[in-house]
């Protein structure tokens, strides 16, 4: 079964272009690195909640946007391989600054537990 990282972060309503620029530019390397899927998904139904929600998680501030994401990879074992290579690539690393604070993104990765298609 495939192997699930998922990414949450608050992107400032201002920096929606440069986000999905950065996207563009680095999500083809978790391709090139084996992933077989990326999603990068930009909040307009993320409701406040009584407790938590996903904008508390992330801390986002008024004028920001919640951006949920996830790279979908064959097996743990590519996951792994193709996360290293993709934190050592010198792209990466010349990156520059990204368009959302990195220090409120949460992350982790995640094995499926039930996968449901309609076929």
């Amino acid at each position: 079964m495939s192997y699930i990282d998922g990414f949450v972060m608050a992107v400032a309503d201002a920096n929606r272009e440069a986000f999905i620029a950065h996207a563009n530019t680095f999500d083809p390397l978790f391709i090139e690195f084996g992933a077989t899927r990326v999603l990068e998904c930009w909040g307009d139904d993320v409701p406040d909640g009584k407790q938590t929600d996903f904008r508390r998680a992330v801390q986002a501030k008024d004028g920001e946007s919640v951006v949920f994401a996830w790279v979908e990879w064959p097996d743990k074992a590519t996951r792994d391989a193709g996360m290293e290579k993709f934190m050592q690539d010198p792209r990466i690393q010349a990156s520059g600054e990204m368009p959302f604070d990195g220090k409120r993104m949460i992350y982790g990765g995640f094995s499926p537990v039930l996968e449901l298609t309609k076929r």
